[in-house]
Order: C-alpha cells, then sequence, then structure tokens
C-alpha cells in the first residue's frame, strides 16, 4: 500500500511524518520515503535527499513533480517494497495522486488544521511574508476525482496529532493483504 500524505503548509505534515517514522522505527511492515528535491540540504524543513536540477533530470522516479519552484521525486524502489506488502508512506502533491492511483494500490492521508492555525504556523516558519502566506491559504487543491482522502486533524498537541496519524497508518496496514490481491485501484 502506497501511503500519500497531503495536506496544506502549515499542518504539520513533516512534524506527524517525523513522529510516526520515530514511534514505527522497529515495525518493517513499514517505509518512510525520503524525497529526492532540488534544495539546499540545509535549507530546512524535512530531511530530503538534495539533488541538483542535474541529477534530478538523470535520475528516474516512480513518482515526480514540480512545485514551488523545485522538483520533488519519490525514488522507485519503492516498488520492491510494495510487491513485499510494506507500506509505504510518502509525502506528496496532490499533482501525482491520479498517477499513483493507476500504478499502485494508494491510501491518501490529508493532514488539516483551522486556517487560523495554518496562518500562524506559517508566520512562526519566517520563510513567507504576509502576502505570501495568504495567497497559501487561498490556495485550495481539490482531490482528483474519485479519490478519497482519511482525514487527520493536526489542531491540536502534537502527540494528538501523531496518535491520529499513527491511527490512520494502522488502518493502511490492515488493508495490505487485500490490496495485494485485488487491482491497483484507489479504496473506496
Amino acid at each position: 500500500m502506497l501511503v500519500l500524505v497531503v495536506g496544506p503548509s502549515g499542518a504539520g505534515k513533516d512534524t506527524l511524518l517525523d513522529a510516526a517514522r520515530t514511534a514505527l522505527a522497529d515495525d518493517p511492515r513499514f517505509r518512510f520515503i525520503r524525497r529526492a528535491i532540488t534544495r539546499a540540504a540545509d535549507a530546512g524543513g524535512e530531511q530530503h535527499e538534495a539533488v541538483s536540477p542535474a541529477e534530478f533530470a538523470r535520475r528516474r522516479f516512480a513518482l515526480a513533480w514540480h512545485a514551488h519552484g523545485l522538483d520533488y521525486g519519490i525514488p522507485e524502489d519503492i516498488e520492491a517494497d510494495l510487491a513485499q506488502g510494506r507500506v509505504v508512506i510518502a509525502s506528496v502533491s496532490r499533482a501525482v495522486i491520479a498517477e499513483a492511483a493507476q500504478r499502485y494500490p494508494v491510501r491518501v492521508i490529508e493532514v488539516t488544521a483551522p486556517p487560523e492555525v495554518l496562518a500562524e504556523r506559517l508566520r512562526s516558519r519566517g520563510r513567507e511574508t504576509a502576502d505570501e502566506i495568504a495567497g497559501r491559504l487561498a490556495r485550495a487543491v481539490p482531490l482528483p476525482a474519485g479519490i478519497d482522502a482519511e482525514i487527520v486533524s493536526n489542531d491540536g498537541t502534537l502527540e494528538e496529532g501523531a496518535r491520529r496519524f499513527l491511527a490512520a497508518l494502522s488502518r493502511a496496514a490492515e488493508d495490505v493483504p487485500r490490496s495485494r490481491t485485488a487491482p491497483a485501484a484507489p479504496p473506496v
């Protein structure tokens, strides 16, 4: 099962992914993806594989997209993990969900928080102007038609958000045996 994690900037996707990665470190059923990004390694945010645009263009990825002036890639070796029945977790752009659902058994987890929480988190990062933050908050990108997401509200403490996120991942893991025998289609 490929678990695609999406959500608006400031929802806390990276924080919840880090908490889950730590909590599930000894559970071989789960693999957390380290994305390749054309961004400096010390740019802040998630731990990623920093690659140059030229290196990115030479590489092959299971999924790749361009957003916010950067290229993002999910390594192609996830296919071996999926074939072995592992739950592969990756933070992605909504722009690649439809492609992923055509190629792999997927589950989408959408991390959310109220607009005022998102705004405060974005302000506290200090990376964007007030106008850029307003633009991010106004941008609503729907999921592709026919794709459902499990909503994880991350509007409280880290412990509450992590508990909700881990529960969603556990539900995805429970679906793996069924998804290995069924055609690669989005769950209903």
